[in-house]
């Protein structure tokens, strides 16, 4: 579908990681890495990729769990933290990241990048990803935005679904709202991949998500 998105399922809970690079600088940007880093690596290792960011749609432990040790494998490239200002405490904070109650107890440093609906994460000069603010699952929930041709929803919208609201920063209201007014005003065509399951596209969920 874009010969430039490498999609892995990591973990327990499959959670959907992203690898999209520039073709004409090898640049990359990984999201979501929740998981099983190696796995990871021999993608990117594969391709002679470069990681100049992990973008993080959010904060719970399923969608973090790598970025430790991948900040530390790719430090030399200059890799770069990614993350919406409202979701500092959740990846400082074992407890509210939720990896606590599953043993793994992960604390992140700040993000060196902390980024608010509008700005662009620039990868390459031929390749960037626009950041819309769509709270609701968490209150620093964001997605991504390639070229309006693809959205990288985290845990806001899945084929047919959306995400639960009643973990810390949850909010239906604000979920409902994000995707109405931040999501489906967008072109119908652009492909939604999910934080879990397979891809949709605003269309289709304008037509036929009973949740929104």
């Amino acid at each position: 579908m874009f010969k430039n998105i490498l999609i892995t399922q990591l973990g327990e809970l499959q959670t959907n990681c992203y690898i999209i690079y520039c073709e004409k600088t090898k640049h990359c940007a990984i999201i979501d890495p929740g998981a099983e880093a190696q796995k990871i690596e021999r993608k990117i290792d594969s391709l002679k990729l470069i990681p100049k960011y992990i973008a993080l749609t959010h904060g719970h432990y399923d969608h973090i769990g790598a970025v430790p040790h991948l900040m530390q494998r790719y430090q030399n490239d200059g890799i770069l933290l990614a993350a919406h200002e409202e979701e500092i405490a959740m990846l400082v904070n074992p407890t509210i990241n939720y990896s606590a109650m599953f043993g793994t107890g992960i604390s992140l440093k700040a993000p060196d990048v902390i980024f608010k609906n509008g700005d662009i994460l620039e990868i390459s000069e031929f390749l960037k990803l626009l950041v819309i603010h769509t709270p609701g699952h968490t209150s620093g929930g964001s997605c991504f935005i390639y070229d309006d041709k693809a959205l990288f929803s985290g845990d806001t919208l899945f084929l047919e679904s959306v995400g639960r609201t009643d973990l810390y920063g949850g909010s239906f209201d604000a979920l409902s709202n994000s995707i109405k007014k931040n999501i489906f005003t967008l072109n119908e065509d652009i492909i939604v991949f999910p934080g879990h399951g397979p891809h949709t596209s605003i269309g289709h969920e304008k037509r036929n998500n009973s949740y929104v």
